[in-house]
């Protein structure tokens, strides 16, 4: 039994040397039809990391010809199935400029912006490549309206849009967290400026309405009723639009302490008591 184990072992590793000794001689024989071949045939059977090198050799030599679209969308194909999407874009990218009306070129575009989509950063990071992917693929949903790939490309939009939404989110919510309540206001209020559709709408002007709560509770007496005025303010705004909110009993305290604040009678200054006096 351990005989015939190794004989196996033995065979088996010999069988995959002379295939290596084939694909070897393969890369470097001049026989540029076969090479062709042989790339697809590997690219068909899913062996992607020996149909790329081949593909990649004979670029120069189909520069031009009738198959130069063909082999050079399967060099983007074999470069995507092995994870190498930096490079897959651009063969895609590539692809599309110099082939323009070939029959690959949809699908190549298509290709270009799953390996953009698959580059691109979880929220936390520079979401550049976001908005990159995102107008890119809004120009494929335009010039191929009702695509066969349009639900993905929606699919891929509303994860990007989600990104950006939680960014701006939580970089304008950051000051609220480090206690700096004055610029969190000014920045959740840009934030709703520059995207008033956000997803977290309802958590933004929440935000606002703390932040100025916070600002106004640890401002100096003198300001504070008029910072107040400015919770009230917000507080409506915030009820105008979310009526039964998640945040509704703790806005409603905060609407109550700003109110009592605001209902006090302003203590005179001494310009009021010289007006009085006379």
């Amino acid at each position: 039994m351990k005989k015939t184990f190794l004989i196996l072992i033995v065979f088996a590793a010999g069988l995959g040397a002379s295939c290596m000794n084939q694909f070897e001689a393969l890369m470097r024989s001049t026989d540029y039809q076969l090479k062709f071949r042989k790339a697809i045939e590997y690219f068909e059977a899913r062996r992607y990391s020996r149909s790329q090198p081949l593909l990649e050799q004979l670029q120069m030599v189909y520069r031009g010809t009738q198959q130069d679209d063909t082999l050079q969308y399967y060099l983007g194909l074999s470069n995507y199935h092995l994870n190498d999407f930096v490079t897959a874009e651009e063969n895609f990218r590539q692809f599309a400029e110099i082939f323009p009306r070939s029959p690959f070129t949809k699908s190549a575009r298509f290709l270009r912006l799953d390996c953009m989509y698959q580059n691109t950063y979880r929220h936390e990071l520079d979401q550049q490549p976001s908005r990159m992917t995102i107008a890119a693929i809004e120009e494929f949903l335009y010039d191929y309206p009702g695509n066969e790939y349009e639900k993905v490309c929606h699919s891929m939009l509303d994860d990007l849009y989600h990104r950006l939404d939680i960014k701006a989110f939580e970089s304008a919510k950051l000051y609220f967290t480090i206690e700096d309540y004055k610029s969190a206001t000014h920045a959740l209020k840009e934030t709703l400026k520059e995207n008033p559709d956000s997803r977290y709408r309802e958590d933004i002007m929440y935000y606002i309405v703390a932040a100025n709560y916070q600002y106004a509770l640890n401002s100096v007496p003198a300001l504070q009723r008029e910072r107040f005025l400015n919770v009230i303010d917000e507080y409506y705004n915030f009820v105008s639009e979310f009526h039964d909110s998640k945040y509704s009993r703790e806005m409603e305290q905060m609407f109550k302490r700003a109110r009592q604040f605001t209902i006090k009678k302003a203590e005179p200054t001494e310009e009021t008591k010289e007006q009085e006096s006379e």
